[in-house]
């Protein structure tokens, strides 16, 4: 009995791979990028140009890598072509499944050999990834929780004249739940090719992630959040950031910027597992130049009753953050340094400020209009 997953038009390979095992004995040459030096006929996967299917499936090759660095494996260059192809052609493409109570029966096929040719290629090397369970497409949540039972998946694959004919059972409820919903979305990469493809999967009976209440964990009523503890790319300690404020406003309204600099530490503070340590310093230049004047220097500039910005600056000012604003711009504009509020210092120039703080590690990220 052949032990087989159909996974048709899928993307993402994750982890190194070996070549399928050829029936074949006997001294032959690898097709793969690897020296492989057992015995059989077929692909390698070692360090260069194979003898054998066998032992060169075994070689480590370097790979490329993959999503969060994962390795791609050798093959994977070419899989991704063919399921690409698939994707493409999905419209030349007929399946029908049949629900059984341990499972489907599923027929894929196509009308254009060139299509049911690659039909058949894919299942092939995706029944050496499910046998040795070399997962695929581990972003989609269904695919990765199929992948940790597949040892408790029965399957029989029979190559047709224009495709492929499996029956995927188990004796685990929960396992043919996931062999059905699995069986429903390769209908659906069929019907809809990459449309479908660029999709998550829900995995049966999971309760869908619950919407979290964005919070202010550094910043009050300024720049919320929501935590979000599994996602990669989360805030590091030690993280220096630099933020370049050239975006004015209506002089009676908040700057946007500020706000922008309230959710970066918000985020650093509490959008992440954990909360990182991260200096912050902001250069104020252009049109943003006076939205650092205090209140009475606002007002005597803008005609307002105060200065809208004033309350935020002094929280930014009390979570740490370097507040600078360009000397020349200010009194290009016709302030003064005495005109700025007390806890925002004037650089000599925004030019200065910037070199010098990239100089010292801070990553530059500028904010305009």
């Amino acid at each position: 009995m052949v032990r087989l997953i159909v996974f048709l038009m899928t993307c993402g390979l994750c982890l190194p791979l070996p070549a399928p095992v050829s029936a074949q004995d006997g001294p032959g040459k690898g097709r793969g990028p690897g020296f492989g030096n057992g015995p059989g006929g077929g692909q390698g996967f070692g360090q260069g140009r194979g003898k054998g299917r066998q032992q060169g499936r075994a070689g480590q090759g370097p790979g490329r890598h993959g999503p969060r660095g994962r390795r791609h494996d050798p093959r994977h260059a070419a899989d991704h072509a063919v399921f690409q192809d698939l994707l493409q052609n999905h419209q030349q493409i007929t399946r029908t499944v049949k629900e059984l109570p341990n499972g489907v029966q599923t027929v894929t096929e196509s009308e254009v050999p060139a299509v049911a040719d690659k039909i058949k290629e894919h299942v092939e090397w995706m029944q050496y990834r499910i046998e040795k369970t070399h997962p695929i497409r581990m972003r989609d949540p269904l695919f990765a929780e199929l992948f940790q039972h597949t040892d408790k998946i029965q399957m029989v694959h029979e190559d047709t004249e224009k495709g492929v004919k499996v029956t995927e059972t188990s004796d685990d409820p929960y396992v043919v739940k996931l062999i059905q919903a699995h069986a429903k979305t390769v209908s659906a990469f069929v019907e809809r090719g990459f449309a479908e493809a660029v999709k998550n999967h829900a995995v049966p009976g999971q309760k869908q992630a619950v919407k979290r209440t964005p919070a202010h964990p550094r910043i009050a009523g300024h720049g919320a959040v929501v935590q979000m503890a599994d996602a990669a790319m989360q805030p590091r300690d030690g993280t220096k950031l630099l933020i370049d404020v050239t975006r004015g406003g209506a002089p009676a309204e908040l700057n946007g910027a500020l706000e922008k600099v309230a959710k970066y530490l918000n985020i650093y503070a509490g959008g992440g597992a954990e909360p990182a340590q991260a200096q912050i310093a902001v250069v104020f230049h252009g049109e943003a130049t006076r939205a650092v004047l205090n209140p009475d220097a606002y007002s005597k500039a803008f005609g307002t009753p105060g200065n809208p910005n004033i309350e935020l600056l002094r929280q930014l000012h009390e979570a740490d953050v370097a507040l600078y604003v360009c000397g020349q711009s200010l009194l290009a504009k016709g302030s003064a340094p005495e005109d700025v509020a007390v806890f925002v210092e004037t650089a000599v120039s925004a030019l200065t400020a910037v070199v010098n703080l990239q100089a010292d590690g801070y990553a530059y990220l500028p904010l305009g209009k």
